[in-house]
């Protein structure tokens, strides 16, 4: 069974987040990614990132409690890294 979370951000520049956080994971993990979405491939599960109308949607998945967990702090932790100009939060729903 795969447990996911996600989190939306509004922002006019998603392709921007997109791209810095699959660049900044490269160097550790496999990514890809486009102007539209990103994969980042984490020992613990996925991190997926989708440009959508208003804004950016990131997702994790993973097949335990804990590496859900680790993965919402891994992922949140960078965006809000990469997202300083905007000091975006990001509130994770089940």
């Amino acid at each position: 069974m795969t447990l996911s979370a996600t989190a939306h951000v509004v922002t006019a520049t998603p392709a921007r987040y997109i791209n810095r956080l699959c660049k900044h994971f490269a160097h550790r993990v496999p990514v890809s990614h486009d102007e539209q979405q990103g994969r980042i491939e984490f020992d613990l599960g996925l991190g997926l990132l989708r440009a959508e109308g208003d804004g950016l949607t990131l997702a994790v998945e993973s097949a335990t409690p804990e590496g859900l967990e680790r993965l919402k702090e891994i992922v949140g932790s960078h965006f809000v890294r990469v997202a300083w100009q905007e000091e975006l939060d990001l509130e994770w729903s089940a």
